[in-house]
């Protein structure tokens, strides 16, 4: 485990203790990992295999999810997707030696927030942690978006009253999406970008744009995570027929069709 010995990474205290479920089968890995986050003042939940990570997660809802794919029992998919359909908002990093393109791609489809490659550093995930604490802040505090430009010099406007476009309502608020009436689940990255596209239906946002106004973060990933987001909501717009309303303009970004 690489960050082991490093020197250690803490984060500024906060007021009631983060509960983490940490599902892993690696006895010394998920002991090192509770271990670092208990010392900056986490509160951890173990799990040594995706059974245990189920009942677990049926016990007490955790405010933040660490989980292995190759696991005895559920696999680390099948965690992932289960979370999604109870709760589009917990928060769920992967870590995993086997994390591919194709591996990547496919968790980014079933809802995982982010991933880490083993080995990792111990600091590394604390970071990856503290973006994830940020993306919740700022939701739980429902205010506007930190200002950040959109590449024309101006901001999307924050707003707090329904949006809507053709057949679509979504509720800032209460953070549902509805198509003619008829709730469709999205994940937390999945809502950010509709509420950026419905905002201001007519401007076409470049994929830099959207990754750092939807996730909070300077644009460093590859452009496959926005186009994975996209075409995972189109998935679940599909059986609506209200899928086109997604536009891609071909060498620029994204846009809503008026069409």
């Amino acid at each position: 485990m690489e960050g082991a010995r490093a020197r250690a990474y803490y984060p500024e205290p906060v007021a009631e203790p983060l509960d983490i479920l940490i599902i892993e089968d690696d006895p010394s890995i998920n002991e090192v990992v509770c271990a670092h986050l208990e010392r900056q003042g986490r509160r951890c939940r173990q799990a040594f295999s995706g059974t245990e990570g189920l009942l677990q997660l049926q016990l007490r809802s955790p405010d933040l999810v660490i989980c292995d794919l190759m696991l005895p029992g559920t696999t680390g998919e099948d965690i992932v997707a289960a979370i999604r359909r109870a709760n589009a908002e917990l928060p769920i990093i992967v870590i995993s030696a086997r994390i591919t393109p194709a591996d990547k791609t496919m968790l980014l489809k079933l809802g995982a927030d982010d991933y880490l490659t083993k080995p990792f550093d111990l600091n590394e995930l604390s970071a990856r942690i503290e973006v994830q604490l940020r993306h919740r802040a700022l939701r739980d505090r429902n205010t506007a978006r930190n200002p950040r430009s959109t590449g024309d010099g101006t901001l999307p406007a924050a707003t707090h009253q329904p949006l809507r476009f053709r057949t679509w309502e979504l509720d800032p608020d209460g953070r549902t999406f509805a198509v003619a009436g008829s709730e469709i689940p999205l994940t937390r990255t999945e809502f950010n970008i509709l509420e950026l596209l419905m905002a201001r239906p007519s401007k076409v946002f470049t994929k830099q744009e959207l990754f750092e106004l939807a996730w909070g973060e300077p644009y460093s990933v590859e452009d496959s995570t926005v186009s994975v987001h996209v075409s995972n909501l189109r998935r679940k717009l599909k059986p609506s027929g209200t899928d086109a309303y997604l536009q891609t303009v071909w060498g620029l970004g994204y846009k809503l069709s008026s069409q």
